[in-house]
């Protein structure tokens, strides 16, 4: 992670500005880091944090006792992630019907949300001294102490997921809908009313229930295999063998960064709990202006931005760029090498990055990042605008 902060290291006059140059040039070589824009991450959370693992953030909590905002010793007690393309396919000859399926399924989600919560309350801390006893979760408690001290009062976050925003929306609308503002507000109001569910779960029952852009590494492929098997074959949803990550735009098409950047910035502010965006490029290593043109543009629109550029490797030929895609896994294009001792292969699994020719992903992660396309396609006076 690096974190842009204007006044900081965002422009040239900031006393960190070259820190930041570092960094852009780490991303362009290896991918990471990714970047928060403090001011955006204040915005839609509340206050300033990293992410846990690769996306989940706290909420601002401040501690009733003291007054102090706190993140340090927080914790999510897990997440219940919603099929939402299945619930769009159910109804997908009636919009009318597929709120009314919707709220259904939020009760259903509701209940297993809330028996998590009740099975995690019935720990005791000495069942893990480092986390209630040591203070690995901000506070020392006895043996004998109840651990819900720690999770009531919104102290904790539990999470309800979604993927798949993409193709609920060509259910209704087509594949082709992102350009269409209808069909963008009937997608945000899907969340909207996902944000609202978890509000009025905060109030009742007291702890921090926060909508999270599920990363998908398995559901991408389990839920869409099992809607193959109910639904068959359907274009555009089914029949890529993949759901689409959270809200992001259709990994297929190409729009340059500064459109994806504008169309995805509306969801995160309902989707607050865990969230990331990403941009796919060519070779950046010789053109660092491009990605800091983007970092820049995207500071005061995201919070979290990750970078996807081509840095496989092949220790065999010395070929350094991007592997071919085959039957066989990931091919240097050069001397045909895939052994995964001699070629280092890194691919976004979602957040994480990960090498698939040596820990292959589940078929449909990889046909999903096999149809990912480059979004740095826009010409030298589209570049010079944002510049």
């Amino acid at each position: 992670m690096f974190t842009l902060k204007r006044g900081l290291n965002l422009n040239a006059t900031d006393p960190n500005y070259d820190i930041k140059q570092l960094a852009i040039e780490c991303a362009t070589k290896r991918m990471y880091p990714d970047v928060l824009s403090y001011d955006k991450i204040v915005d839609l959370t509340g206050s300033f944090k990293a992410p846990m693992g690769c996306r989940s953030f706290l909420q601002g909590w401040q501690d009733p006792e003291t007054g102090e905002a706190v993140n340090s010793g927080r914790m999510n007690l897990g997440v219940i992630t919603m099929n939402l393309p299945r619930t769009a396919l159910e109804t997908r000859d009636d919009q009318a019907a597929f709120w009314d399926l919707l709220e259904q399924r939020l009760a259903i989600v509701k209940t297993g949300l809330l028996y998590r919560i009740e099975q995690t309350k019935q720990a005791t801390p000495k069942q893990a001294p480092i986390l209630y006893q040591y203070g690995a979760f901000g506070k020392r408690l006895g043996v004998n102490d109840d651990v819900d001290q720690l999770f009531k009062n919104s102290r904790a976050t539990i999470s309800l997921g979604y993927i798949g925003l993409y193709e609920v929306g060509t259910v209704f609308f087509g594949p082709e809908w992102e350009k269409n503002p209808k069909a963008k507000a009937f997608t945000i109001k899907v969340l909207q009313v996902l944000d609202q569910a978890c509000k009025d779960w905060e109030a009742e029952y007291g702890y921090h229930f926060s909508v999270y852009a599920t990363p998908s590494e398995s559901l991408t492929d389990t839920f869409c295999q099992a809607d193959r098997k109910k639904f068959g074959e359907i274009a555009d949803i089914t029949d890529k063998n993949y759901y689409t990550n959270s809200f992001h735009y259709d990994v297929r098409k190409s729009p340059s960064p500064f459109e994806k950047i504008d169309f995805e910035k509306d969801y995160p502010q309902y989707s607050a709990g865990g969230f990331i965006h990403y941009c796919e490029y060519p070779n950046l290593k010789q053109n660092p202006d491009a990605l800091e043109t983007v970092w820049d543009y995207a500071y005061d629109r995201i919070g979290y931005l990750g970078t996807n550029t081509p840095i496989d490797q092949c220790f065999k030929c010395g070929f350094q760029g991007e592997f071919l895609a085959t039957a066989k896994g990931y091919v240097c294009p050069d001397c045909g090498n895939h052994d995964p001792a001699q070629c280092d292969v890194v691919k976004r699994l979602c957040g994480y990055l990960g090498n698939p020719n040596q820990r292959p992903m589940v078929h449909g992660r990889q046909e999903e990042i096999n149809h990912r396309v480059k979004h740095l396609q826009f010409s030298n006076d589209a570049f010079n605008t944002h510049a």
